[in-house]
């Protein structure tokens, strides 16, 4: 049981690291053309870098698949991606860009920071030049409270 809740949340941890080196080292180089359409606001529900989400998801769903027999390592690393990706639509897509208009503006201090680190980094709709690139791991200056 240890070893399955470890390997949950090094499934979760890994996906955000990863995360944190795709969007800043391929989704804002080499693979601009796809994820500038998230910075790029069409109007469109959907978006070409979607199919990141599809990407991660396919290759969530493949270690399930393959280590469901034994609930071996690849199920819970497939489990931590799967959260990862539960809570990345929860607060990126619904909280932060309302895609679906279902929550509120945070009221959380933790919260209102992710939020304000994201904003930040849509301040650019170009490819070089954006801060902030993890869910999560985000710089503390975003979670400081300003002066009054």
């Amino acid at each position: 049981m240890i070893e399955a809740i470890g390997l949950t949340i090094l499934g979760f941890g890994l996906m955000e690291l990863s995360g944190w080196a795709i969007h800043k080292y391929l989704m804002h180089g080499p693979l601009w053309m796809i994820h500038k359409t998230h910075h790029k606001h069409s109007g469109s529900f959907f978006e070409l870098n979607d199919l990141f989400s599809l990407l991660f998801g396919s290759i969530a769903v493949l270690l399930i698949f393959l280590g469901v027999e034994e609930l071996d390592y690849r199920f819970w690393l497939g489990i931590g991606i799967s959260l990862y990706g539960m809570l990345y639509f929860l607060l990126h897509d619904i909280l932060i860009h309302r895609r679906i208009k279902w929550m509120n503006r945070p009221k959380s201090h933790f919260l209102q920071g992710i939020l304000k680190a994201h904003q930040a980094h849509h301040y650019s709709d170009k490819r070089d030049g954006a801060v902030s690139f993890g869910l999560f791991l985000v710089p503390k200056k975003y979670f400081k409270k300003k002066d009054r």
